[in-house]
């Protein structure tokens, strides 16, 4: 069995951006806390008056993907996640 592991490295200057539905907030809550949770232990600045990254939230998964791509084409962000 092979086994793939990639590395990460830590960068200060790593723009992220996180697209979140607000409907469901029971489960996408925990995704996001989740998803901060990793984010913070490879190195990307989360507290509230972070430079690094941005949440969008949005009404439910229809829009997703159009707000991920509008994000997208800014060029602000090398990460949506």
């Amino acid at each position: 069995m092979a086994k793939i592991e990639g590395t990460f490295e830590k960068s200060s200057s790593l723009k992220v951006a996180i697209v979140i539905a607000r409907f469901n907030d029971l489960i996408t809550s925990k995704l996001l806390s989740g998803c901060l949770d990793c984010l913070s232990r490879h190195g990307i600045d989360i507290s509230d008056s972070s430079k690094q990254m941005d949440i969008a939230w949005v009404p439910g998964s229809f829009e997703l993907p159009l707000i991920s791509k509008q994000l997208a084409q800014t060029g602000k962000y090398e990460v949506v996640i």
